[in-house]
C-alpha cells in the first residue's frame, strides 16, 4: 500500500464521534506539521484545527473545511446484566445498526469491542417483520456477565462508541471501503490541497480547517469561520452516489467531485459555482452537479458569519454513508484536490471581488 493510501487508511480508521474528535485532530496536526510551520497551526475554542498557508499576505482569505467527526453514540446506561444502552450522535437509520460491530473507548483510552444485539428471525413475530427496528430498544453486548464486569473495564456514562470496520481496497482498487469517509475524506482533501500548494504560488491566504461537531449541527465550522473571517469558503464533504439499483443514476462514482447547488443549510453561491465550473472546464477536470433535499455541510454555517461569506460545497460521491460501510472512488478524491488547487491559484483580490459583488 502506497503512502497516500496508508494516510487514508489511518485517517478513516480513527474513532472520532462528534464531540470526541481529539484523536483525529492530533493525527491531522502531526501530518500538517510535516509541511506547515507550528505557528501556522491553531485551534478554535471547540477544538477545530486550522492550518494557514500564506501565498500573498495581503490577498483574500480562503477557507477550505472538512469535518473531523463521524456519526456514532455515547454510553447512557449500563444494565444490571451488563448490556450497554446509548444515545446516538448524528443521523442513524436503525436498519443499518443491528448485528454490527462497534468499539467503546473509555476515558482512559481503553478500547472495548461490542456487538449490537438483535433477535434472530426465529423469535420475531409477524408484526416485527413489518416495522423498522426501534433504536430506543437497542443495546450493545460486550460479552460479560453483569454490570460489575462492565464497570471494572472502566466503561462510564458518556464514553464514545464508534462503528468498527477496517479500511480496504475492493475488487477494483480505486474503490475504497471505510467506516468514516463522512468526513475524513474531506479532511484528507484539505490536507493534500495545502500540501500541494506548498510548491505553488497563489495570490491569497488559505486556511485549511478540520472542524468539529458537523454531524450534530455544523457547529465547528461556525466557530472556525468566526475566527478566520474568510472572504470565500469551500466545504469538502461526501455526497450521495446515486449509481446503485433503485437510484436515478444522476451522480456516479469515478465521474468527478460533485458541486452542490442546494442543500438544506446552503444555497450554493451562484457566481462562485460558475467560477469553479469555468476552472474545471479550463483544466479538463471532471465534475458533476448535485443537490440534497436533507442534510448540509460546513458551508451551511460558515457562510453566515460576520457580513456573509460566499460559499459552496464540493463533495466526493460516496455510497452507503451514515453506516459502517461507505465506499468511494479514489479518482474523485484526486480530482477534488486538483480542482481546488486550480481554483485557489486564481483567487486574487479582483476575482474574489467580482464573485462577491457580481
Amino acid at each position: 500500500m502506497n503512502q497516500e493510501r496508508l494516510f487514508l487508511k489511518k485517517l478513516t480508521e480513527i474513532d472520532g464521534v462528534s464531540g470526541h474528535e481529539k484523536a483525529v485532530s492530533q493525527f491531522l496536526e502531526k501530518e500538517l506539521l510535516t509541511f506547515v510551520n507550528q505557528n501556522d497551526v491553531s485551534f478554535d475554542g471547540l477544538g477545530s484545527i486550522v492550518a494557514k498557508k500564506v501565498g500573498d499576505a495581503n490577498g483574500p482569505k480562503i477557507m477550505i473545511s472538512g469535518h473531523m467527526d463521524e456519526i456514532g453514540m455515547i454510553v447512557t446506561k449500563i444494565t444490571d446484566e451488563g448490556f450497554i444502552r446509548f444515545q446516538t450522535i448524528g443521523g442513524w437509520w436503525s436498519q443499518v445498526m443491528l448485528a454490527q460491530q462497534y468499539v467503546i473507548t473509555t476515558g482512559k483510552g481503553k478500547r472495548i469491542f461490542a456487538v449490537m444485539g438483535s433477535k434472530p428471525p426465529h423469535l420475531l413475530t409477524s408484526d416485527d417483520f413489518k416495522k423498522p427496528a426501534n433504536i430506543d430498544e437497542m443495546f450493545l453486548d460486550i460479552g460479560v456477565d453483569n454490570k460489575e464486569e462492565v464497570e471494572k473495564l472502566g466503561i462510564e456514562i458518556g464514553d464514545m462508541i464508534a462503528p468498527n470496520i477496517a479500511f480496504r481496497e475492493l475488487a477494483n482498487p480505486q474503490y475504497l471501503l471505510g467506516k468514516a469517509w463522512d468526513n475524513r475524506i474531506g479532511c484528507a482533501v484539505v490536507v493534500e490541497t495545502l500540501r500541494r500548494l506548498k510548491k505553488e504560488n497563489h495570490p491569497n491566504i488559505v486556511y485549511g480547517v478540520g472542524s468539529v461537531q458537523e454531524e450534530v449541527g455544523l457547529r465547528g465550522a461556525k466557530t472556525a469561520a468566526q475566527m478566520i473571517n474568510p472572504d470565500l469558503c469551500f466545504a469538502l464533504d461526501v455526497g450521495i452516489a446515486k449509481d446503485t439499483p433503485g437510484t436515478d443514476m444522476s451522480v456516479k462514482m469515478g465521474k468527478g467531485p460533485a458541486i452542490l447547488v442546494y442543500d438544506s443549510a446552503l444555497i450554493g453561491h451562484v457566481d462562485l459555482r460558475n467560477f469553479v465550473i469555468q476552472v474545471a472546464k479550463e483544466e479538463n477536470i471532471p465534475y458533476q452537479l448535485d443537490y440534497l433535499k436533507r442534510g448540509g455541510t460546513d458551508a451551511g454555517t460558515a457562510h453566515l458569519v460576520h457580513s456573509g461569506v460566499p460559499s459552496m460545497s464540493l463533495c466526493i460521491p460516496t455510497r452507503y454513508i451514515h453506516s459502517h460501510t461507505s465506499i468511494l472512488h479514489y479518482d474523485d478524491y484526486e480530482n477534488a484536490i486538483r480542482l481546488l488547487v486550480a481554483v485557489i491559484k486564481k483567487l486574487d483580490h479582483q476575482t474574489v471581488k467580482d464573485i462577491t459583488f457580481a
